[in-house]
Order: structure tokens, then sequence, then C-alpha cells
């Protein structure tokens, strides 16, 4: 066979004139085909958010987030779900939600072993495990996992409430929580369990309602290795060890572990007395007293 070989003159032209098409992260070393990609990927790390929402104030590093953004406002959805109809306002979120009919969860956890139908939710996720809150607020110092829950966060110190209910009025800090609002009043519940039929309005709530079923308890504590189906659990659970009481009663002084222990605690004090002696009329704060005297009337 007759050895071709390219001269040297040519292949060294040749990559230079390649080198000269790729762009180069200084920072990261990622590289880039297209200018507009490259100045948009810099934004990440300059910070430069340049595109404003004259509705809500928030701030974008690119072009194509503002759009997707405005569509929160305007109310457009014009990506449409070729199975069940449903619209979206980008592709992106009608490529997860197809998901839903398919089953498919290509992004498994290494850690725990639980699948999420998108990759931003496994990185999410991850922080459960890690501990790590990368976004801190530069109001009170408090940090957060993700970046959405840190603009959430802000919100409490501004007051904002951007995102309004068309039916009632009610304003949300942000978008899922209007979402899942508006469901209350059309009754909405699209998320059903494959295997017993309950239906929700939120998929979070039908991931945790599937451990029911399955006994997965994906939360584990790093300090006794005691594990939990969710997080919230796993958090109140924690404070056993760390001896952190953060819920007080405003009337004794007394604190907690968990919230509902408080709420519990509170009826002593005659906050609340849900259980009704039909008999007599007597209230009691709680059931276990409230069965013990039924005996005096039943014998």
């Amino acid at each position: 066979m007759k050895d071709i070989s390219i001269p040297q003159d040519i292949c060294a032209k040749s990559i230079d004139k390649n080198d000269q098409l790729l762009k180069y992260c200084d920072i990261c070393k990622e590289s880039f085909l297209e200018e507009s990609k490259f100045n948009q990927h810099k934004q990440i790390h300059t910070g430069e958010k340049p595109y404003h929402c004259t509705v809500c104030g928030k701030s974008l590093s690119d072009r194509s987030s503002f759009a997707r953004h405005k569509r929160i406002h305007t109310g457009e959805k014009p990506y449409h779900c070729s199975i069940c109809g449903k619209s979206f306002s980008n592709d992106g979120h009608l490529a997860q939600h197809k998901r839903t009919h398919t089953g498919e969860r290509p992004y498994p956890c290494d850690i725990c072993g639980e699948s999420f139908s998108a990759g931003s939710s496994l990185t999410r996720h991850k922080r459960i495990h890690t501990g790590e809150k990368p976004f801190p607020c530069d109001v009170c110092g408090k940090s957060f996992p993700e970046n959405c829950s840190l603009t959430q966060h802000k919100r409490i110190h501004t007051g904002e409430k951007p995102y309004h209910c068309s039916i009632c009025g009610k304003s949300f800090t942000n978008d899922s929580h209007l979402i899942r609002h508006i469901r209350i009043h059309t009754g909405e519940k699209p998320y059903p369990c494959d295997i017993c039929g309950e239906s929700f309005s939120v998929g979070s709530s039908l991931t945790r309602h599937k451990r029911i079923h399955t006994g997965e308890k994906p939360y584990s504590c790093d300090i006794c290795g005691k594990s939990f189906s969710v997080s919230s659990s796993l958090t109140a659970h924690k404070r056993i060890h760390t001896g952190e009481k953060p819920y007080h009663c405003d009337i004794c002084g007394k604190s907690f572990y968990q919230g509902s222990n408080l709420t519990t605690h509170r009826r002593v004090h005659g906050w609340d007395k849900p259980y009704h002696c039909d008999i007599c009329g007597k209230s009691f704060s709680q059931n276990s007293g409230f069965i013990h005297h039924n005996h005096i009337h039943t014998g």
C-alpha cells in the first residue's frame, strides 16, 4: 500500500485554523465553537446578569434564559406534549415531563440509588447527602443547596411576592407555590400512584407516597445510621444529636425538636382542645385523655 503523508506545514496550518475557531475559558478550560455561547458561559464566572425583568425585577445572565423567564409572567407555553397535550414554557420542561409517561429516570444517585428524570434534580438531591450549601444569603448569611431556594428566601427580607393567582388574587414568593395553589381551585391531581391509584397534586408528594409501598428510606443519619423516607424527618432527627430545639412555646418558653411537638404541647395551656365529649361537653387537648375520660361514661 502506498504511504500517503500530509505535508507538515499544511497540517500545522489546519490546527492553527481550528484553534482559532475554538474559544477557551481561562478559568475552567471549557471550550466553545460559538462565540455567543462562550460569552454566555463567561457570565457564570463573572456573575454578570445584564437581562432584567421589568415585571418582578429578576436578573438573568443570558437572552434565552430571559426569554424563558418572561413566559412565567405572560403565561405563554409554546411546547406541547404529544401524549397528553399539556403545555410548557420551555423545551427542557417538556422533555422532563415526557418522562412521567415513559417512567424514564436516567439519572441515578450513586450514594442511595434514587433515580431522577432530570440531571439538575440529581445535582440538588446529592447535596442532601453531602450537606453542601453553596448559595449564601448576603443579608442574613443563611446558606442554601440551590440558587432558586436562595432567591425565594431573599423575598422573606424584601417581602416580594411576584406570583399572583388570577382566581383569588393570593400572591406567592415563587411560581411553584402558585402552581400548587391553583390546583386547590381546579382540583387537579396529575400525579397518580401506579401501585394503588392514589393521585397527588405535586410530584414530590407522589415520590414520598411511593416509599410507603417500597419501604425505601434513602435519607440516612451520618451520626447513628438511622434511615428515613423523607428528608424533613432526617432533619428533625439530627436535632436529637445536636440538641437544637428551634420551636419555642410563646407561653412558657419550652422548646422542641419538631413543630408538631410544639403544637401538642400548646394544648396543655388550653391553646387547643380538639377532642370533645358529646355526652358532657368536656374538651381535651390529647386523644389519650379523651379516651380515658370516655370510660367514665361507658364504665
